[in-house]
């Protein structure tokens, strides 16, 4: 696919899921109220920011409806979806700090596990946020484990591979 096609595709999907908001948004009293309700305020889950992405899985704590799909997860707390394939292709594409266990807020966190890897969201003291902690979208604390929840997890054996920046994944 062209970088050009790749680029038309993106703009489509953004255009996509703006229709979607816009179409889902509360019916308001005008025009103005209708479109101020799709934009997010900044700092605010799922706007692009680190502590968009912490407030966006705060937000979905508990829910399972991102089991097997950590990657979806982690770009979704930052505003955007379908950038990378999955949590390898994440970790391999983007700067990495490999063994590096002090990622700073709202830096992507990865671990060795499967064909596809696993991703979180770090909360800057030594924890992280993730969908797989305990059958769910989660919070591990430092105290709770950190970095190396994952390698207790039975049948997961996982190993912390380390983190790349905090930013609205992209290519």
């Amino acid at each position: 696919m062209s970088a050009l096609t790749e680029r038309l595709v993106k703009v489509a999907a953004i255009l996509a899921l703006t229709a979607a908001a816009v179409t889902t948004a509360p019916v308001a009293a005008d025009a103005h109220t209708s479109i101020a309700a799709v934009v997010a305020a900044p700092d605010a889950a799922g706007d692009g920011t680190p502590s968009g992405a912490v407030q966006w899985f705060q937000a979905h704590n508990g829910s399972t409806g991102w089991q097997g799909y950590c990657e979806k997860a982690v770009e979704n707390a930052y505003g955007t979806t379908g950038v990378w394939a999955s949590a390898n292709a994440h970790w391999n594409g983007a700067p990495q700090h490999p063994g590096n266990y002090s990622p700073p807020l709202g830096a992507f966190v990865y671990w060795d596990v499967g064909a596809y890897g696993h991703v979180g969201i770090s909360d800057g003291a030594g924890g992280f946020y993730a969908s797989s902690v305990n059958g769910a979208i989660g919070h591990v604390t430092k105290a709770g484990g950190g970095y190396d929840y994952y390698r207790n997890v039975a049948g997961w054996n996982a190993t912390y591979r380390g983190w790349t920046p905090a930013a609205v994944p992209s290519h």
